[in-house]
């Protein structure tokens, strides 16, 4: 049979380059391409930001029961009205606005990230304002008026600027329902883990039973700057021990939410956990992330819901056991709020480093990714890591590619032949390609060994890709001249204008088809996925224009010294 090898190693990644953009689009929680698209929701809508955005969840026992609706947020009639403020927070790395009324978390700025889009401003996460809605809140349940996240607070004095200290507190109190909630905000120097500690005191004259419930709270709008081929995953993620990573979509919360008002009252079971001793729950956004992870050991029921149009939250609540009148009971949780940085994540509870999510080849990607780190460390630019490490897996793929070219390059030396062959017995296939494979078997050839580098390094191409596309470390890193960041496509389309030109030399340097309109196609094939390569993250670009030139000068030697062989 005549196989043209170039047409397969096309195909090959054509197909491979299906399967990255489909395993992209279900990463930034977009339906796949190879299943039906789930039914649109409202998540166009700008959230509705209020002072007491997202409502007050169920208690434990009630959390992924029933159909009940969450709780109000409103504070008892009866309470005297006390004055609230904004008190911010500065530390050397974030810069936390918490408000006194519930003592809510309502914007958070990280001091060393730039914006995504506007580098004259400092990236930030927590916020609340007339399009985005993105809060950290916390309070009780399980009694009537405890206090919650729509509760009055009083902020006790203290410095609000870490300055020299090592860590900065900010205490908040409120007294209601009988109990005394006490918040207490620790912020330490170079962390953007936040330690969030409740002491819950009975100041009344019965046992009571509180539950403290700690939630994120979003809207569902698409992140800033996101196109068809810019987008990136925002949405909850659950952790549990039991059921390792969960990554949901702002989508599917407002489909369970969709399912439980059809059928009211009826038990029902989220898709994710709903129970256990151990874990967090976060919302992730590209290269950032902010999760709750309550206190170890300790049981907590975990949800997700729809607070209200286009808002959505994900949290846990946690018995506090039964405290009698005068008695206290202390929870300590965290928050991390920051960069999708493996090892700070690692470092505050387990599990969490896989919101650094690289798809399914992260058993390729993981090495790739200890392999660049360690580059980089010498290095100290990312772009000439990305050069050496196409090096260095040329390198190591170098037999392969030497057979391939070997093989290329006989093929190219019998190509007259097997056009002769072709003429002779054009209106006989059957004898055509019997007499191919007697060619192939004569000359010694392979005609598929051309295909092995390419299909080897397939998974190097795509692991790749999601390593570029979720290191944070990368955000912002320039390489040369006009590549100021190589997580973005290249602004003036150099490097994908490059690869064009070396696809085409590459093209020219390997056998040619005998079909015309084949070999027409062969030379169309690289300005078409150059095109693609347009929006494909600079730092991709780079690690296969060098591996073409690389490949070119690699089989320029080969194909001379057969050549010249050949004339001998």
């Amino acid at each position: 049979m005549d196989i043209n090898k170039r047409t397969i190693l096309w195909i090959v990644f054509a197909v491979s380059l299906v399967i990255l953009w489909n395993d992209w689009m279900v990463s930034t929680g977009r339906p796949s391409m190879f299943s039906p698209a789930p039914p649109k929701t409202a998540a166009t809508a700008p959230a509705k930001a209020g002072a007491t955005a997202g409502t007050v969840p169920a208690p434990a026992a009630q959390v992924g029961a029933t159909a009940a609706a969450p709780g109000a947020v409103t504070a008892p009639a009866a309470a005297a009205p006390i004055k609230t403020e904004i008190v911010t927070i500065t530390t050397d790395v974030m810069r936390a606005d918490i408000d006194t009324l519930g003592g809510q978390i309502k914007r958070l700025e990280l001091l060393k990230y730039k914006d995504g889009f506007d580098e004259n401003k400092n990236q930030v996460l927590f916020r609340q304002d007339g399009k985005n809605t993105y809060l950290g809140q916390t309070g009780l349940v399980g009694a009537p008026g405890l206090p919650n996240h729509a509760t009055a607070f009083v902020a006790k004095p203290g410095s609000r600027v870490l300055a020299d200290a090592n860590q900065v507190q900010l205490v908040l109190e409120a007294e209601q329902g009988g109990v005394k909630l006490t918040k207490t905000f620790t912020f330490k120097r170079g962390d953007y883990t936040v330690d969030v500690r409740h002491d819950v005191t009975n100041i009344g004259t019965a046992p009571i039973t509180p539950e403290l419930y700690m939630q994120l709270v979003h809207d569902g709008n698409k992140p800033e700057g996101s196109t068809w081929f810019n987008q990136s995953f925002t949405g909850p993620i659950v952790y549990t021990p039991e059921a390792k990573y969960e990554k949901l979509s702002f989508e599917k919360v407002e489909k369970e939410d969709a399912h439980q008002k059809e059928s009211p009252g009826k038990p029902f079971t989220p898709d994710h956990a709903v129970k256990s001793d151990s874990g967090w729950v976060a919302i992730a956004q590209h290269f950032f992330v902010s999760a709750f992870v309550p206190q170890d050991k300790l049981t907590r029921n975990i949800f997700t819901k729809k607070e209200g149009d286009n808002l959505y939250s994900v949290g846990v609540v946690q018995p506090l056991g039964t405290l009698a009148p005068g008695a206290t009971v202390s929870n300590s949780a965290k928050l991390y709020s920051g960069p999708q940085d493996e090892k700070s994540m690692a470092a505050v509870t387990p599990g969490l480093e896989l919101v650094k999510d690289y798809g399914k080849l992260a058993i390729v990607a993981n090495p790739i990714w200890w392999v660049i780190e360690k580059i980089h460390g010498v290095l100290g630019n990312w772009g000439w890591t990305i050069i050496a490490f196409t090096i260095l897996i040329k390198l190591l793929f170098f037999p392969l590619s030497a057979a391939s070219f070997r093989s290329m390059a006989k093929m190219k030396l019998v190509t007259p032949k097997m056009t002769a062959i072709r003429e002779r017995h054009k209106n006989d296939p059957q004898k055509m390609n019997q007499e191919m494979m007697q060619l192939y078997k004569t000359e010694k050839i392979n005609p598929l060994g051309g295909c092995l580098p390419i299909l080897v390094q397939m998974p190097v191409f795509i692991a790749l890709y999601w390593v570029l596309n979720a290191s944070v470390e990368m955000r912002g890193a320039p390489w040369a001249l006009w590549i100021h960041d190589l997580t973005k496509p290249d602004p003036y389309f150099v490097l994908p204008v490059l690869y064009a030109i070396s696809m085409y030399v590459t093209t020219r340097l390997n056998p040619q088809p005998a079909d015309p309109a084949q070999a027409k196609m062969m030379l169309f094939m690289p300005l078409a996925f150059s095109v693609m390569f347009f929006f494909f993250p600079a730092g991709l670009v780079l690690y296969w224009v060098v591996n073409n030139v690389l490949s070119i000068a690699q089989q320029w030697v080969i194909t001379k010294k057969f050549t010249d062989g050949a004339a001998k």
